[in-house]
């Protein structure tokens, strides 16, 4: 491949900053919000949990079809572009639709759409880097896209928060409908594609059958999660119960069932997905398999505690829907830039210190800012609020860069593609899981003790972070690859 000059680097990888101004701007802003307008207040947590799932359950499907399909075309304007091209054009249309929804159920439908449409461009977007970046040039590639992957949390803040603060939420679709234009038109005029000649002969039906079965193996897992979480919380909470009254029987059930599952759900589901996808792979690469489960657990936790800030924001300081947007994006601001500082000289320390210590380290430190954010939950001031999220962003910057770092070293070179491509058990599954099971659990328990439901989950999340430090030591690297340097 020919060597590439550093704006080379930049066009190649700008479509990442609109794709992640749309996720995040959905995710993070429209969903909280607009769930919040069309339900009872008592069953938003769970409301939005259940749109996160099912959205997610069509991204881990169609990203890596899309992905396999765009493997196979030949199209004149190559692999990738055409996807990247009709994917936003849904977007723009799905994103019309957001703003057009009345009810719970259109919202549902629109935000489903949408990811159908988003991981259209997301899953052969993902082909670029390995398409067209000589293999000693992928490390700058890869770093500039970490920086528009993070790069979202900031701009939000000040632009299409601050308009849905101020009940501006058509103008803000339009503001995140344009960002996602923009970035595609220049993808498309900038990124150069060599045509494929000939059309691959392998079928695609061997690689979705793994995807599918990937898919079922997560959903076995949650559901084995959810019996076993169920049994501990009726046994302890029963017991409780006998002890200290109905009451704090049903909430420390609740509380304890929740966190039980989440576990438990990560464990297996990863377990099973993997064993899936790798077959007896899985247990002679199990170091890789444990990194998936560490992956996991930490993405539960930080993307669950970020889609649930805006309702905490509401029940901690009496705000309304918009003051608690407009607090969150500051709260954004902040934690983005600090999440971009720490992941910056995150390969350089990685390299050093060895990216299995500093993963470890990133669990612990977004663990404390988790135990700050807890004491908000009964001493709600803002300066900690800020205190807690800039402890969390540390630990989410330096564990973006030092984890995958991590498994780029796990994975086996010759089938790294593959390995790492199952990756995406933690991606999705982070929010099927963290938000899924958090948000019924939150509902319950503030149903008795109103507030209290999010200290409940924001405990769940506090224990994830330690396991992810803690399953650490099933992950035993390959030496010389993880091995500080001198």
């Amino acid at each position: 491949m020919k060597p590439l000059r550093w704006y080379d680097h930049l066009s190649m990888n700008l479509f990442w900053l609109g794709l992640n101004i749309r996720n995040t701007a959905v995710g993070n802003v429209f969903m909280p919000y607009l769930v919040d307008v069309y339900v009872r207040p008592e069953v938003k947590n769970s409301a939005l949990g259940a749109m996160r799932t099912a959205g997610l359950i069509v991204a881990m499907l169609v990203q890596p079809a899309m992905g396999l399909l765009s493997d196979r075309s030949t199209s004149r304007f190559g692999r990738r572009r055409p996807y990247i091209f009709w994917g936003v054009m849904f977007d723009l249309l799905f994103l019309v639709a957001i703003g057009l929804s009345r009810s719970y159920w259109g919202l549902f439908a629109a935000v489903l759409l949408l990811q159908f449409s988003s991981n259209v461009s997301h899953g052969p977007l993902q082909g670029l880097i390995p398409d067209l970046v000589p293999e000693n040039q992928r490390g700058i590639s890869s770093g500039i896209k970490a920086i528009f992957e993070l790069l979202p949390l900031v701009l939000i803040a000040f632009t299409i928060s601050k308009l849905v603060a101020a009940h501006e939420v058509g103008w803000a679709i339009v503001a995140t409908a344009g960002g996602l234009l923009v970035t595609m038109l220049l993808t498309m005029v900038l990124v150069r594609e060599q045509p494929q000649s000939e059309k691959p002969t392998t079928s695609i039906r061997e690689p979705m059958l793994r995807v599918l079965g990937m898919l079922v193996a997560i959903l076995a897992g949650g559901a084995a999660g959810l019996l076993v979480g169920a049994v501990v919380g009726a046994v302890v909470g029963g017991i409780t119960w006998l002890i200290a009254g109905q009451r704090l029987g049903i909430m420390v059930g609740v509380g304890l069932g929740g966190l039980v599952a989440m576990v438990v759900s990560v464990v297996s589901g990863v377990w099973g997905g993997a064993t899936g996808a790798l077959g007896k792979d899985a247990r002679r690469y199990s170091s890789f398999t444990w990194w998936i489960v560490n992956r996991l657990l930490f993405l539960a936790a930080v993307t669950s505690i970020q889609g649930f800030a805006p309702y905490f924001l509401m029940s901690a300081f009496g705000l309304s829907r918009e003051g608690a947007i407009d607090l969150n994006a500051s709260l954004m601001m902040v934690v983005g830039v600090v999440t971009m500082l720490s992941a910056l000289p995150g390969g350089w320390l990685a390299d050093r210190f060895g990216s299995r210590r500093l993963v470890g380290l990133s669990g612990i430190i977004a663990m404390l800012g988790t135990m700050v954010l807890l004491i908000t939950t009964f001493v709600p001031t803002i300066p900690l609020m800020y205190v807690a999220g800039s402890i969390i962003g540390l630990g989410t910057g330096l564990f973006m860069t030092t984890n995958w770092a991590l498994g780029t070293a796990l994975a086996p070179r010759e089938e790294s593609g593959r390995y790492l491509g199952i990756s995406n058990l933690a991606g999705a599954g982070a929010g099927m899981i963290g938000a899924g099971i958090g948000g019924p659990v939150a509902d319950l328990i503030s149903s008795y003790q109103p507030g209290l439901g999010y200290f409940a989950i924001f405990a769940c999340y506090v224990v994830l972070f330690l396991l992810s430090t803690l399953v650490l030591v099933r992950v035993r690297p390959r030496p010389a690859q993880d091995a500080p340097r001198a």
